[in-house]
Formats: C-alpha cells, structure tokens, sequence
C-alpha cells in the first residue's frame, strides 16, 4: 500500500512560480512510476505529467510543455511538479498519482494504482 500527500498548492499571480511536492510513504518507491494531474471545477481530470523509474523518462501534456517540469527524488521518496510562467487556465486541484507498472502509456488516470488527495493551485489574472 502506497500513501501520497501533495503539498506545495496555494495562491498565485499569473507569470508566477509555484512547486507543488508528493511525498509517498511505504518501500518501493524508485521502481514507481509518478504522475501529476490536475482537475478544474466541472471539468475531468487531465494528465499533467509524468516521471519513470530512475527519471530515465519524463512526459507532459502540451499545454504545460517548457512550462512546468517534473522531478522525482527516490531518497526522499518524493516527486516535484515546478510550474513555472504560471497562467489563470492553471488553476484546479493537483493531484499525484503512482502505479508499479511502467510503460509509455501514461495520460490515462485509470492506469494508476494510488492517488493523493490533491492541493489547490489557483492562478490570478
């Protein structure tokens, strides 16, 4: 069983930056594979990126793509989402996710085994 607990959410001006963090408890946490969605109010939960075993290889959506980075530390047992040159369509609940099973299909959240309960992230224009 893997618990996750993101932190790092709040209040932010357009332009801004922000780092939300994932902290996983349990054994195993290198041999995961690590992701970031986000989910707007009224709107379904989009992937926002990813991060495989060892960091060897790192996935985004386009919208977010020379923007934000995602980084994981295996030592510390947690995963990084940098959002950078942040903008008002960024804002909604962040959420981390983890699955054992790696691969390239990354973008759909049933693939995912746990998930954190989210931080807020909101963007003013």
């Amino acid at each position: 069983q893997v618990q996750l607990v993101e932190s790092g959410g709040g209040l932010v001006q357009a332009g801004g930056s922000l780092r939300v963090s994932c902290a996983a408890s349990g054994a195993f946490f290198s041999t995961y594979l690590m992701g970031w969605f986000r989910q707007a109010p009224g709107k379904e939960r989009e992937f926002v990126a990813a991060i495989g075993r060892r960091a060897i290889s790192t996935y985004y959506t386009d919208s977010v793509q020379g923007r934000f980075t995602i980084s994981r530390d295996d030592a510390k047992n947690t995963v990084y989402l940098q959002m950078n040159s942040l903008k008002p369509e960024d804002t909604a609940v962040y959420y981390c996710a983890a699955r054992f099973q790696g691969g390239t299909v990354v973008r759909d959240p049933r693939s995912y085994d746990y998930w954190g309960q989210g931080t807020q992230v909101t963007v003013s224009s």
